[in-house]
């Protein structure tokens, strides 16, 4: 889909929070097609990236507890 969003699910790491949310906007403006919303869709597009960083984490917390090794930055 989107080759600049990297893996953030590693073996002996944790994603920090900024880079699930560098992942969060590419991925938002692959779907949405913008680099930059115009002001009118701003605050949709601002509170999309952050819902999909917050299911990100959790996600990836969740994958982290089934693997004890995973150690939180």
């Amino acid at each position: 889909m989107c080759r600049s969003i990297k893996q953030l699910r590693l073996r002996d790491e944790v994603a920090t929070d900024d880079e699930i949310a560098a992942a969060a906007l590419q991925f938002v403006r692959k779907i949405s097609g913008y680099r930059r919303p115009a002001p009118a869709n701003a605050e949709v597009f601002e509170g999309a990236v952050r819902e999909i960083a917050e299911v990100s984490r959790r996600m990836l917390d969740a994958l982290a507890a089934a693997h004890p090794s995973a150690a939180r930055r």
